[in-house]
């Protein structure tokens, strides 16, 4: 290599989002925008799917 030749990176400097977080986010918005019960029932799916997401952040953070 020569001085003149631009140094490559050789891990990517930003993380592209996985499908998994993805569909997670759109139960969120499906959740929160879609339901058509009562507020109790909606609070809880968003309290489901966001311990979803919060679940599937954790063991794609975690160091296998």
């Amino acid at each position: 290599m020569t001085s003149a030749q631009p140094v490559v990176a050789t891990i990517p400097l930003a993380r592209e989002p996985r499908a998994s977080v993805l569909a997670a986010f759109q139960l969120v918005e499906d959740a929160r925008y879609l339901g058509s019960g009562g507020r109790p029932r909606r609070r809880r799916a968003r309290r489901l799917v966001q311990r979803t997401v919060d679940s599937r952040r954790l063991a794609r953070d975690l160091p296998v």
